[in-house]
């Protein structure tokens, strides 16, 4: 029985490790405190694209979910005035395996006081750099818009395009969309980011892609014009995505809103609703500060530095050795 084993190398291990003081030294220099949340909370995420993982203790009588990301508590922490903080910690998130893929995973997630979207950009640069530029050739990072990445990689408009115009273009890509897909706008565009146009971006250099719609804002502000987007940002290396960032929504009628909307998706396609986080609202009505946050997937960061083909050569024990 050979499992025992891990499946990253010693080398990687180090290489890991280095990374890791690279990053803490990046952030006290810039005097960003390093915090520590729960990794269990009694509310999961009702975000649509992400399953949270149920935990039971019934000698406590706690019924909870393990973190998908610290983004709802390192929020109460903004709100509680502790300016910029930056958290190193695992998360887990149930159905996602893969190449670039554990359910558990390690993540460096941050927020700017004061910062939009486009300072953060630079931080996440900034940071990146940092960890990659002695290891790997490093360029200048290149900004496209969610509609010119479209545009240019797959050849539709996500604002004007309709859902038949995306059928035609993953089919001549040859990709099988999956038989349930429906008529949803905003899947259809999941499908064409990650499929055809993802793995285009970043080849020659960091690459980020921002303005989303604004029915893709998450956690976002909303841009006004025409059409609306959102003050989101996504970085690519590689063809491979490295870090979500938003220009934080801080309005908790809003949040509560677009709360309530995610659970009747996630209803209407018969998954799970988790409770919403009330704490996190009661933390935005309380007044979260103007901040821009991002989570940076940092098992990725070791297969960029260490030039690694999976997820698992970057990792000690990956969930089927766990």
């Amino acid at each position: 029985m050979e499992d025992w084993r891990p499946t990253a190398s010693l080398t990687a291990l180090r290489v890991r490790a280095e990374l890791l003081v690279v990053a803490r030294r990046y952030f006290a220099e810039r005097g960003v405190l390093e915090v520590e949340t729960p990794l269990v909370s009694a509310a999961g995420v009702t975000d649509v694209h992400i399953e949270s993982m149920r935990v039971t203790a019934p000698a406590l009588g706690l019924q909870g979910f393990l973190s998908t990301s610290p983004e709802y508590a390192m929020k109460r922490l903004l709100a509680a005035g502790s300016g910029d903080i930056y958290q190193i910690c695992h998360a887990f998130r149930d159905g996602e395996r893969g190449r670039n893929h554990n359910p558990e995973f390690t993540l460096i997630e941050w927020y700017r006081v004061g910062f939009d979207s486009e300072l953060l950009m630079n931080d996440v640069e900034g940071l990146l750099g940092a960890m990659l530029a002695p290891r790997r050739a490093w360029h200048p990072a290149v900004r496209l818009s969610y509609r010119e990445a479209m545009r240019r990689h797959a050849g539709l408009d996500p604002f004007d395009d309709s859902v038949d115009d995306m059928r035609r273009v993953v089919a001549g890509h040859s990709i099988a969309a999956p038989a349930n897909m429906g008529d949803a706008r905003d899947v259809w565009l999941d499908l064409v980011m990650s499929m055809i146009v993802g793995p285009k971006l970043g080849r020659h250099g960091l690459c980020f892609i921002h303005d989303y719609p604004a029915s893709q804002a998450a956690l976002a502000r909303l841009r006004p014009g025409e059409p609306a987007t959102a003050e989101r940002f996504e970085a690519y290396l590689d063809g491979m995505e490295l870090a979500n960032g938003f220009r934080e929504l801080t309005d908790a009628d809003e949040q509560r809103a677009r709360f309530a909307a995610d659970q009747a998706a996630r209803r209407n396609t018969g998954r799970d609703a988790p409770p919403i986080d009330e704490h996190l609202l009661a933390a935005l009505g309380a007044g979260l500060p103007d901040c821009a946050g991002v989570a940076l997937g940092f098992d990725r960061v070791v297969m960029l530095a260490c030039g690694l083909q999976s997820i698992d050569e970057a990792l000690t024990f990956p969930t089927e050795r766990a």
